[in-house]
């Protein structure tokens, strides 16, 4: 794999981190002060991208990469001499262009059809987290923010969101393998693109996400996606889903990040009644999750993946579905108590509640697929209709 050449997602972000560390030499040498810092913000993400692909796949991009990487630390923490400050930050754009010129070598690999680097961010899922994220901003900014304010907002969770899905197919490679028909004609399970160009292809969005944010919108905004990006891939797909049931509860936490990107993109700050937002996607994530996993309970034995209801059991699951609908109803009110959202959403979330309740005594009553099915679907809708029901509320 060390020999092979580093696609183009990759040569992208080398060339990317080359230009920005040049810029933070450039705006360094001639004290441009805030801005400064601010182009070598920028120039963070891309060359950890190369340090994280150098450490997994590229052996040859790990020393200059880490090298770059620990010069341009040097440079940030050296404040007392703009000649060593300037100096450490010329010798990571070396290191960088080193690595860069290390990303055109080596044998070429075919790189897999445009259509299934598509298929890697998961359109699907994000489709639901933009929704919630956009919700989230309109809800911050009590009204529209701004057509393009929303535009790069969503663009930059775009990216966070589809570079954690790709990064999500390079570590579940083996599990979607095993889980049958549903996930074995995955791209890279598949091996129709090879995991190092979906591990690249997921650190370029990743980066670039921040890039975006950070630069048009906001730090806060610029970290959050980062963050909900790392917990989502390191956390939840490396860890928590492999070791133990109570995988999708603490994991629900990255699902529910994009409503705060979207609130601090409108505010600039993390409020309280932004938690309440974080705390209905983070609610709804277990009976959601738990009702697709009672379908195809038999393909996670297969994988081996602890779900809740290949370990602990139907009849638990059911019980835990319906105790975790209860306390997210309960939760959806508090946009309403705070004062943050009116009667016309109340009205709707406690329909849309009493809806998913009732599905999910039906679930307890007779635990059958086709009523796991017709939950986990309503449960979707129930997301969507509920965040789009906060963010019209004002209009009505």
């Amino acid at each position: 794999m060390s020999e092979l050449a580093p696609g183009p997602w990759l040569r992208l972000t080398a060339l990317g981190a080359s230009a920005a560390t040049l810029l933070a030499v450039v705006s360094g040498s001639l004290g441009l002060g805030t801005a400064h810092r601010v182009l070598a913000a920028l120039a963070v993400p891309p060359l950890a991208a190369l340090v994280a692909a150098g450490w997994v796949a590229y052996r040859r991009l790990l020393a200059p990469g880490v090298g770059a990487l620990a010069l341009f630390g040097a440079a940030a923490l050296i404040t007392g001499s703009d000649a060593l400050h300037v100096g450490f930050a010329a010798a990571a754009f070396a290191a960088t262009l080193i690595c860069a010129a290390a990303a055109f070598r080596g044998e070429p690999a075919p790189n897999g059809p445009w259509r299934d680097y598509v298929t890697l961010t998961k359109p699907r899922i994000m489709s639901l987290l933009l929704l919630t994220g956009g919700c989230g901003m309109v809800v911050g900014a009590r009204g529209w923010p701004g057509t393009v304010s929303f535009l790069v907002t969503m663009l930059g969770l775009a990216l966070a969101c589809g570079g954690a899905s790709a990064l999500n197919h390079v570590l579940d490679a083996d599990i979607d393998r095993l889980m049958g028909e549903r996930t074995e004609r995955r791209p890279v399970a598949a091996g129709r693109v090879p995991a190092p160009r979906a591990l690249e292809f997921g650190l370029a969005l990743s980066a670039l996400s921040f890039v975006l944010l950070a630069s048009a919108v906001n730090a806060l905004t610029a970290t959050l996606a980062l963050v909900g990006n790392l917990f989502y891939v390191l956390v939840y797909t490396k860890y928590l889903k492999r070791s133990t049931p109570q995988n999708i509860v603490i994991g629900g936490a990255a699902g529910a990040v994009p409503p705060l990107v979207g609130w601090a993109a409108a505010t600039g700050n993390l409020s309280l009644p932004a938690l309440w937002l974080f705390l209905i996607v983070f609610f709804w994530t277990p009976p959601h999750f738990w009702a697709l996993a009672l379908l195809i309970k038999d393909n996670y034995a297969a994988a081996r993946v602890p779900m809740l209801p290949v370990v602990r059991g139907e009849r638990r699951t059911v019980r835990e579905i319906l105790a975790y609908t209860i306390v997210l109803i309960g939760v959806t009110t508090l946009p309403f108590a705070w004062g943050t959202a009116g009667f016309a959403y109340l009205a709707s979330a406690l329909v849309l509640g009493g809806v998913f309740l009732a599905g999910a005594l039906a679930l307890v009553r007779n635990t059958d697929r086709r009523r796991a099915g017709l939950l986990f679907h309503y449960s979707l809708a129930y997301l969507a209709l509920l965040f789009v029901a906060m963010a019209l509320d004002p209009l009505l």
